[in-house]
């Protein structure tokens, strides 16, 4: 891998340092500052919802003016949203919090794109473990992010703690901004997007394409689901925020060191069956979820989450690209990314409900008819792409 492909892996870790930074703390900020017990989680659907909002239109604004510009202006708004959070935190106004976590998803919508920017930089026999390198920075996130979250709180007095991890997250997105001013992405890539492309309605009628997409969308929208409602679980049963944050950090290890290897994964026994991993290591997740809330059980289940949605959100970017040809990449990607995060932001809004409503037991239950259901068209959907037949 070229060193561009590496710059890009620590863009995508300070924006997943940020990512673990808001996991950890706007639940509790909600909980703190919500005006009733169903909008905790408001904040971080909210988020979500600025990350769909972003989707389409950051796939087709990098069509036009490239990656890096693309990319710079997401980072922009980044910076925004967190300011918008430290003022609104200054404030202690629930709802302007929400303005900024808005924002803030807004700007992680643009950075979704970093794993497609980095098979542009490399041969297409190197893209599976493009993509996987450009997830790797996950694992300096996971030392950080944590890290961040906790001490950050010390910034200022305790009336202000959750300030200073916002202040972090201003810090990360500056970082990652000026990075991004030294990576030479291609942009002839991006301004040489055909208009003879295939309809969208085309894509949706393939199979295969269908399939890639669900299965990002379930990894995505299940691990977001169990890990936003996890600290709150982890508080109902007396557990510690900074109990509750180490067994974040294992999670987020559990989702991107197996980084290092995924792509070799995927080239040795394809993307589906890459995928079929996956989703039976978040299966069993929910089983060790069901089985008891011990300190070493949370820790296990949300180690096994973060491998079975790498394992299943990797291998279905990788797949998601043996679908299209390169005239339909915006509106292929686009499409992918809009489908992956509407269902995350639902999730997202689901999550506080159905854990006051339901409890953590059966939020677990629900989740399981979501694998069966990717587990079983893995076998129906036929013949599987192999990593030679590379979209050209």
């Amino acid at each position: 891998m070229n060193k561009q492909v590496w710059i890009l892996s620590l863009c995508q870790a300070l924006l997943t340092t940020g990512n673990i930074v808001l996991i950890s703390v706007t639940a509790l900020i909600g909980q703190s500052l919500a005006p009733m017990p169903s909008l905790v989680t408001l904040p971080v659907a909210i988020q979500f919802i600025g990350m769909m909002c972003a989707t389409i239109p950051a796939s087709l604004i990098m069509a036009r003016i490239g990656r890096k510009r693309g990319f710079t202006l997401g980072n922009m708004i980044g910076i925004s949203g967190a300011a918008c959070c430290i003022y609104a935190l200054w404030l202690a106004n629930f709802y302007l919090f929400s303005v900024g976590t808005f924002l803030l998803g807004i700007g992680i919508g643009f950075g979704t794109l970093y794993r497609f920017a980095a098979m542009e930089l490399c041969d297409a026999k190197y893209h599976s473990r493009a993509i996987s390198i450009s997830m790797a920075g996950g694992v300096l996130a996971a030392i950080l992010g944590p890290f961040l979250a906790v001490q950050s709180r010390e910034w200022l007095s305790s009336d202000l703690s959750f300030i200073g991890p916002f202040i972090g997250v201003l810090l990360l997105y500056v970082l990652s901004l000026c990075l991004l001013q030294v990576v030479a992405l291609p942009v002839e890539r991006h301004q040489t997007a055909t208009k003879k492309g295939r309809r969208l309605t085309e894509l949706l009628t393939q199979s295969n394409y269908l399939l890639a997409v669900a299965s990002g969308a379930v990894a995505y929208s299940v691990m977001i689901l169990l890990m936003t409602v996890t600290p709150l679980a982890m508080m109902g049963c007396g557990y510690s925020f900074e109990q509750s944050t180490q067994v974040i950090q294992w999670h987020v290890l559990g989702m991107f060191v197996p980084s290092f290897f995924t792509g070799h994964l995927i080239d040795r026994i394809g993307a589906k069956n890459t995928i079929l991993l996956g989703a039976v290591f978040m299966l069993m997740c929910c089983i060790v979820n069901l089985t008891g809330t011990t300190l070493i059980q949370f820790n296990i289940a949300l180690i096994l989450l973060g491998v079975g949605w790498n394992f299943m959100f990797i291998a279905a970017t990788r797949f998601l690209t043996m679908t299209y040809q390169p005239e339909d990449k915006p509106k292929a990607q686009a499409c992918n990314e809009f489908v992956v995060f509407s269902s995350v932001t639902i999730a997202s809004l689901l999550a506080g409900w159905l854990n006051t409503t339901i409890g953590w037991y059966q939020l677990n239950l629900v989740t399981i008819p979501f694998m069966l259901v990717i587990i079983a068209a893995l076998f129906i959907f036929k013949p599987q792409l192999k990593p030679s037949l590379q979209h050209k």
